[in-house]
Parts: structure tokens; sequence; C-alpha cells
């Protein structure tokens, strides 16, 4: 079994801070965004973060969960993703030899230092080419971001228990209610 790497693991974990099914958002203020960034791992100590840097954590976590949707089918939004783009390249990124592949430039502020990282993360999953195992849910009440562990990538659902079965349910009942019309 293929198991995520830790980038499809913080890139899961930051497009999860938004939970449509139970109405909740881990980034719903500056505050609670600091203290997720702070629990992650991504920021040593806390920061204020001013309204223009939290509104791009805010952006690139759309864009984010726009492109995964691609991944099962649904059309991304193109205004959100191409926001989430514009703000990665904003984001000055160094190359090693020596050290990790990709950084985020020493000299960037403390405050965008965890979006560089994002950024790093999401661009390891394009180059690795596992950024198509990383999903959006196709449920749209639920949209989670999954890892799918199916040999040919298919996985549709975080669950096909709970949200593959409400799915397949809603469907029945729709071809049942088009038959009895007639």
């Amino acid at each position: 079994m293929l198991e995520p790497p830790p980038a499809a693991l913080l890139i899961e974990a930051f497009a999860n801070t938004l939970n449509l099914e139970y109405g909740t958002d881990a980034l719903d203020t500056p505050g609670h965004t600091t203290d997720w960034l702070l629990a992650q791992g991504l920021l040593s100590e806390r920061r204020r973060l001013s309204s223009d840097v939290y509104e791009r954590y805010l952006a690139l976590r759309a864009g984010i969960r726009e492109q995964l949707g691609a991944h099962v089918g649904a059309s991304p939004v193109a205004a959100l993703v191409d926001a989430a783009d514009a703000i990665l390249r904003t984001l000055p990124l160094h190359a090693s030899i020596q050290a990790a592949p990709l950084v985020p430039s020493p000299e960037l502020a403390p405050s965008l230092q965890p979006l560089a990282a994002l950024a790093v993360a999401w661009t390891q999953l394009r180059l690795t080419g596992d950024s198509v195992r990383l999903k959006r849910c196709a449920e749209h009440e639920c949209e989670l971001v999954f890892w799918d562990l199916s040999k040919n990538h298919s996985r549709r659902w975080c669950s096909m228990r709970v949200c593959g079965n409400r799915v397949k349910t809603r469907s029945y009942a729709a071809r049942r209610a088009a038959g009895s019309a007639d």
C-alpha cells in the first residue's frame, strides 16, 4: 500500500481545514490560522498575520481545493486557481544541490514562510506526479481531501461507505422517481 508522502499529508491537512459537512473552518480568523500553522510546525513562534497575508492563505487553500476537485471530474473555478497561482508567483523559493532541493527564501517575512512551505509541498506533489492521488471528495456535501490508494487512481469519494453511499442512494431515488412519473 502506497503511503502518502509528507508533502501530501501537509496539503491534505491544509485543504481539510475547511470542512463543509460540519460547517467548520480552522482558518476562520488570522489567529486560528496562526494556531493551525503552529500546530503543523510551519511557524516556530506565534506571529500576527496581517489581513493581506491572511487572505493569501485563504486564497491558496481555495485554489488548491479547486485543483484537487478536478481530479474527480469537477470543473475548477478558474478565478480561484488563477488567484492561487498569482500568490505562488510572489513567493521567492531557493533551489539547492546540497540541502533540500527547494526551500522558502530566508529573506521572506516570517508570516509568509509557511505559505512558501505550502508552495514547496504543492510543487513537490506536482513534480512527482503524486498530486493525482490527492483528491477532493466528489460528494458535494463533503468535499474532504483524501489520498487515493486505488491502483488506477479512480476513487471518487473519501469514504465509499458514507459519501459513495449517499451519491448512489440519491441516484437510485432519482431513477425511481423518474420511473414512477411515467
